[in-house]
């Protein structure tokens, strides 16, 4: 009776081991995704739904910028920590920022990226964990947020440090718990999205000279977080399928 029973029990577990992985994806599985090295201006290639995306940087800054400023483009240029990782038969470039203004105060820039002429928000892949990115300081007090997009079209701004530093500096930014990353409806904003980042001048600080850079924008993320058995069906067209109802056609033979 014994023996039996060791043997089923042994078949028992044998049955749990060969359910297939796919079945119950890992809720730890943590994926890196670089959104942009700023290296192909234009053509970053970003994979999204099966579908490249591309775009360009620009900045808008409040109503006090002086004249002939922001100047911003992307320079020759890379923190050291980056050099090992950089391919050899391709230039590494940073995005650059150079701003003034005409007084003290409140005054802000934002570099949001821009696709076909128009706004354009980077969405995220999976559930995201945190950002990461490599930020150059000229010692100034101003200030570094990011802005993102939750899956209710709510924009939160995240505080990244003040820029009082010199040189480059990895930044992390954390992805708080209570911001909604992902929505339950077929309409609207889908997915967490990021908007662009915002520099705020100290109110005391100087204004007339300010430089800041950027490279290597990534995040990290549980790709698989999102995914259940069917997930391939959630945008599935109707366009081609049959219209109309039972009810319809009831009432038109009786009419006949």
């Amino acid at each position: 009776m014994k023996k039996g029973l060791k043997v089923f029990v042994n078949l028992s577990l044998l049955f749990v081991l060969c359910i297939p992985a796919f079945s119950q994806p890992s809720s730890k599985s943590q994926e890196t995704f670089l959104i942009d090295n700023f290296d192909a201006v234009g053509n970053q290639n970003y994979f999204h739904d099966g579908e490249s995306l591309n775009w360009e940087w620009t900045v808008n800054t409040s109503r006090f910028v002086a004249e002939g400023y922001p100047k911003f483009g992307t320079f020759n240029g890379i923190p050291n920590s980056l050099k090992p990782f950089q391919k050899g038969d391709t230039e590494a470039k940073v995005f650059g920022l150079q701003l003034a203004y005409n007084r003290k105060g409140d005054n802000w820039a934002e570099i949001i990226p821009m696709r076909d002429g128009k706004v354009f928000e980077i969405p995220f892949v999976g559930t995201v964990d945190h950002l990461d990115f490599w930020v150059w300081g000229a010692n100034y007090l101003y200030y570094l947020d990011v802005m993102i997009r939750d899956s209710e079209g709510r924009v939160h701004v995240l505080p990244a440090g003040n820029l009082r530093f010199n040189g480059w500096r990895n930044i992390i930014v954390k992805i708080p718990g209570w911001v909604a990353q992902h929505s339950r409806l077929r309409s609207g904003p889908r997915n967490l999205s990021l908007v662009g980042f915002r520099i705020r001048s100290d109110a005391a600080e100087y204004v007339d000279d300010f430089t800041f850079y950027i490279d290597n924008l990534k995040f990290m993320s549980n790709s698989l977080s999102f995914i259940f058995d069917g997930y391939e069906l959630k945008d599935q067209s109707f366009d081609d399928a049959q219209s109309g109802s039972s009810s319809k056609s009831d009432s038109s033979s009786e009419a006949n």
